[in-house]
C-alpha cells in the first residue's frame, strides 16, 4: 500500500534528493503523520498509536510531471526521458532510489486513469511509465481493467537494475558424492 501526494501541493518540485527531505525534521514528521492516518484509512491499524510499530506500510510517495533533473550521482536526466517523477519514503526516510513495493504501486496507479500518478504522467490510458527517482529512472507497467466501477489489476511488470548482494564459495567435501 502506498499513499500518493502531489508534490506541488505539499511544497515540493518532485525532483528532491535525500538531503532535502531527510535533513528536515519538520517534513519527516509531516510525512509520518500522513502515513499514520493513511494506515488507519487503509485498515492497516485501528489506532494512531499503532503506527510506530508498523513502519514498513503504507509507503508515502509524492509525484510531479516530468522535468529535467540531476540524480544523486550527478547524472542529468532530461524531461523527455521520463513520464513523471516519484519520490517515496520508507521507514521514515526518503529512499535513495525506489523500493520494489512502491514501484509496483506506481505501475498500478499509472494504469488507472485519473489517479494522481496517472495524471502526473500525462493522463489517459497507459500500459507503462518511466519515472525519475533520486538515483535514476525505472520503467513499470500494469494491466488494469474496470469492471462494474471497480478496478482489478491483472498483472504488474517492473525491471530492476541488479547489484551484487553477496559473493562466496561453497566448500563441499570430496567424499560427499
Amino acid at each position: 500500500p502506498t499513499i500518493f501526494l502531489n508534490a506541488d501541493e505539499i511544497g515540493y518540485t518532485g525532483t528532491e534528493l535525500q538531503e532535502a527531505i531527510n535533513g528536515d525534521e519538520t517534513a519527516l514528521k509531516r510525512f509520518e503523520t500522513i502515513r499514520a492516518y493513511g494506515a488507519i484509512k487503509m485498515g492497516l491499524i485501528s489506532d494512531i498509536s499503532e503506527a510506530e510499530s508498523r513502519q514498513h506500510t503504507p509507503k508515502v510517495a509524492f509525484v510531479s510531471p516530468a522535468k529535467d533533473y540531476v540524480t544523486s550521482s550527478d547524472k542529468a536526466i532530461a524531461a523527455d526521458q521520463i513520464d513523471l517523477h516519484v519520490r517515496a519514503l520508507s521507514m521514515g526516510k526518503l529512499h535513495h532510489a525506489m523500493m520494489g513495493t512502491a514501484a509496483v504501486a506506481i505501475g498500478t496507479a499509472a494504469a488507472i486513469p485519473g489517479t494522481l500518478v496517472n495524471l502526473a504522467a500525462g493522463g489517459g490510458e497507459r500500459e507503462n511509465v518511466t519515472f525519475g527517482h533520486p538515483s535514476g529512472t525505472l520503467k513499470v507497467g500494469a494491466e488494469a481493467v474496470e469492471v462494474d466501477g471497480s478496478w482489478t489489476v491483472n498483472k504488474v511488470v517492473m525491471s530492476r537494475s541488479a547489484r551484487v548482494l553477496m559473493e562466496g564459495n561453497v566448500h563441499i567435501p570430496s567424499d560427499s558424492f
